[in-house]
């Protein structure tokens, strides 16, 4: 593969962007760009380095060999352009993924670092899960995701750091006719004999799954089998109603029509969350994220849990490495 004597940045962040995706129109949907413009970005990079790095056909495109080999270098280069910015004080926006629309504990964090860092642009993004957030982080897709740290798998880990954020109370969500609706809170013990859905089958869930499943373990709940996956509110309401399994949330679960939200005690069942984010990303907005974590979480009390709580081992540890 010849060597020119100068690249533009702009073509190699197409060309790993199109890699990442292996589908130009998603692709410049995410550089907001016209797909023509992609293309024409990507033909001239082939150009100057003499070789082809993709494989088009109608049904796909796929690297080859020589892009395959590029790939690392490339964004290895446009890794070291970033942090040249963020030297400068020249910085592109911070993607911050806040898991679902309405939860309360990633919203209230960005929300203030909007507040600290008014020259920086933070963009929330929506993943709803931080084993697949994750996954996207280390990819260069996002920047920062919350949820819990200990349930992602240690090739995941292995590549990211994490801030404790918060101790939050779950809770139960319940069709409104349900027996144990009308009860201010809910006992752990009164579940027994109920299957209950914690997001069992969904790839971008299972370290909620995990949770769930040592929670409910030797309490006599079940957990609800995989259900279709729901993409959007109106679509898992619907499924949700056709069930009529309760759902394990956290408190700050925003609301679902036709359901009542309570709180789950004896013991009080504790949903451990992190702000996690890619091990050496330099950002001056991750630096002012991670000042609103702290500040948010010493405001509320976040950190500190309640003597009757229940948390895993495993996150107990993560908790306590602040």
């Amino acid at each position: 593969m010849p060597t020119p004597a100068h690249l533009e940045p702009r073509l190699l962040r197409a060309f790993v962007t199109v890699a990442e995706e292996l589908h130009f129109t998603r692709a410049a949907v995410r550089l907001y760009v016209a797909q023509q413009a992609l293309s024409r970005d990507v033909r001239r990079l082939e150009r100057e380095l003499g070789s082809e790095l993709f494989v088009r056909t109608t049904r796909q495109v796929t690297l080859t060999a020589d892009g395959e080999r590029l790939l690392p270098y490339a964004r290895a280069v446009l890794q070291a352009q970033d942090d040249l910015l963020a030297a400068a004080g020249r910085t592109r926006p911070l993607l911050v993924d806040l898991n679902s629309p309405g939860l309360e504990t990633p919203r209230r964090v960005l929300h203030r670092a909007r507040e600290l860092a008014p020259g920086q642009e933070l963009m929330a993004r929506y993943e709803s899960g931080l084993t697949w957030a994750a996954g996207e982080v280390l990819a260069g897709r996002l920047d920062a995701s919350f949820g819990r740290f200990a349930g992602l798998a240690p090739a995941l880990r292995a590549g990211l750091d994490q801030q404790p954020v918060r101790y939050e109370p779950m809770a139960v969500v319940l069709p409104g006719d349900h027996r144990l609706a009308s009860l201010a809170e809910v006992p752990l013990a009164a579940l027994a004999g109920e299957t209950v859905y914690a997001g069992a089958g969904n790839p971008r869930t299972p370290e909620w799954t995990d949770l769930a499943r040592l929670l409910f373990a030797e309490r006599g709940i079940t957990l609800a089998p995989p259900a279709p996956l729901a993409v959007g509110e109106e679509e898992f309401q619907r499924v949700m109603a056709r069930t009529r399994h309760p759902i394990l949330v956290v408190v700050g679960f925003p609301p679902l029509p036709s359901t009542v939200l309570r709180p789950l005690v004896e013991p009080v069942p504790l949903s451990p969350v992190s702000l996690v984010w890619r091990r050496g990303l330099i950002h001056p907005a991750l630096d002012a994220l991670r000042r609103a974590a702290a500040a948010v979480a010493a405001d509320e009390g976040w950190l500190r849990a309640p003597e009757e709580g229940w948390i895993p081992a495993s996150d107990s540890v993560v908790m306590a490495s602040r």
